[in-house]
């Protein structure tokens, strides 16, 4: 027996997903333009023919609120669909730029540790505290970053449903 699985399936393992189907990119935009405005007290966002942001509506509104993209493009004279869950694009880049400056820190403050170390000299020894508390930093981070994805699971869960349910309809069978 062979199982069957639809694109939007693939979204449980990993937040990105791409599509084709038989509709015209000005089609599909009426269709989700259509779907949100029948969703509007749950869902918020912006459609034109290219692009889609769609998040869910909340009281609050925090660091690691997830949205979805999704990108309309023609490949090989077919619409393809592609999605992806997560935070604004802003939020991404704030957290890889705190991981990349803390690692490089770390990197330094070890690298002098090290090298006083080896030529017996005490003119850093600070050094290896501050490596360890750039090591306690980049924990910070990764457990802020866990934590916000924790906070906002019930939100990407109500958009995997609007995933589904506004845009596997249109999804070309491939035989």
């Amino acid at each position: 027996m062979k199982t069957e699985e639809s694109t939007i399936d693939k979204i449980r393992t990993r937040p990105r997903f791409k599509m084709f189907t038989h509709l015209t990119k000005e089609e599909y935009e009426e269709n989700l333009k259509k779907y949100l405005a029948d969703h509007k007290d749950e869902f918020s966002g912006n459609i034109n023919k290219e692009v889609a942001t769609i998040y869910v509506k909340t009281e609050y509104d925090n660091y690691w609120k997830p949205r979805l993209s999704l990108r309309i493009e023609i490949e090989e004279d077919e619409t393809a669909i592609r999605g992806v869950f997560g935070p604004s694009s802003a939020v991404w880049t704030f957290f890889m730029f705190l991981y990349f400056s803390f690692s490089i820190l770390w990197m330094t403050f070890f690298t002098m540790y090290y090298v006083e170390n080896q030529i017996k000299s005490a003119e850093f020894p600070w050094a290896l505290s501050a490596s360890f508390v750039m090591l306690f930093c980049i924990f910070l981070t990764y457990a802020a970053a866990r934590f916000g994805q924790y906070k906002g699971r019930e939100e990407m869960l109500k958009l995997r449903r609007f995933a589904e349910e506004s845009t596997s309809q249109f999804e070309k069978k491939i035989s």
